[in-house]
């Protein structure tokens, strides 16, 4: 694996590794209970670390194939997520996702950058690296 592509592995998987220990921070330090699409975005979030953690130490690019699949859907739920707390319009429509309204703001930093927006840049870095790695890959074959 050239030394370019490892590195690239390495930014995604610190990425996703920093993801998941500020999600654990905000629920087990802050106590902010999760709403129902947070737990979501845990739940894809989560396997990515250690997906990324395997692919770097068996030097498997092919980790990137699977990265990618689920910061796709990562970035589909955080947006979703992030436009229920952002969009008037939906809020007004969203239903309770459980004891924690999805629409809820726990941190509403410069306006806009709230707990689904973390997310969505997270599983946005994962994707772009790992498009990157997957395109590496397929021309070095």
């Amino acid at each position: 694996m050239a030394k370019k592509i490892e590195n690239i592995l390495i930014v995604a998987w610190l990425t996703s590794f920093t993801a998941m220990l500020g999600s654990l921070y905000f629920s087990v330090v802050r106590q902010f209970e999760p709403c129902s699409l947070c737990w979501y975005q845990r739940i894809l979030m989560y396997p990515i670390v250690i997906i990324l953690l395997i692919g770097i130490i068996r030097r498997d690019t092919t980790a990137a194939i699977y990265s990618f699949v689920f910061s796709i859907i990562g970035i589909l739920v955080s947006s979703y997520h992030y436009a229920n707390q952002k969009l008037p319009f939906l809020q007004d429509a969203v239903p309770s996702c459980g004891r924690v309204p999805c629409s809820g703001q726990y941190i509403n930093w410069f306006g806009f950058v709230t707990i689904p927006f973390l997310a969505l840049t997270a599983f946005t870095i994962i994707a772009v690296c790992s498009l990157i790695i997957i395109r590496n890959t397929k021309e070095r074959e």
